[in-house]
């Protein structure tokens, strides 16, 4: 984690921002919660674990920074509420999700559409630069009690 901390500071340095007390609480409960795809609210709640004083628009200021700097990702699942990732600088679409619509469980799998991908450009010569893919359905336990 202190490796990707450090990497992360150095962006925001090559971009003019410093590594506050607030946004190093923020990035560390990003890190510590990264497969977790949590909301703003409960990021705040987390960080205020840490950092007592912080306030909510503090937290709303950092995530959006952090977006600008293409640092992490704000995603819509459709129920309304925006989750946050980290992206990944490799490859900007490196996985799917699927989405329990009962329970709301978010989990991820690869990326299956590498060769659709390249066929969509260049049938129809166009550059992708990035997709989503939600799968929407009932997780193994909801489906279980479903019936």
């Amino acid at each position: 984690m202190q490796e990707k901390l450090e990497t992360i500071k150095k962006q925001l340095h090559a971009e003019q921002f410093k590594l506050t007390p607030q946004r190093e609480a923020t990035l560390r409960v990003l890190l510590e919660n990264e497969e977790s795809h949590l909301s703003a609210e409960e990021i705040f709640m987390l960080v205020k674990q840490k950092a007592p004083d912080i306030g909510l628009a503090t937290v709303y200021r950092t995530l959006d920074l952090l977006c600008d700097l293409k640092i992490i990702e704000k995603l819509n699942f459709g129920d309304g509420v925006a989750r946050y990732e980290f992206r990944s600088d490799d490859h900007p679409h490196h996985h799917h999700h699927l989405i329990c619509v009962k329970c709301g469980t978010l989990s991820e799998i690869e990326d299956l559409l590498d060769d659709l991908e390249e066929r969509v450009e260049r049938d129809h010569n166009f550059q992708i630069v990035d997709h989503r893919v939600s799968f929407l359905g009932y997780c193994a336990s909801c489906r279980n009690v479903k019936k």
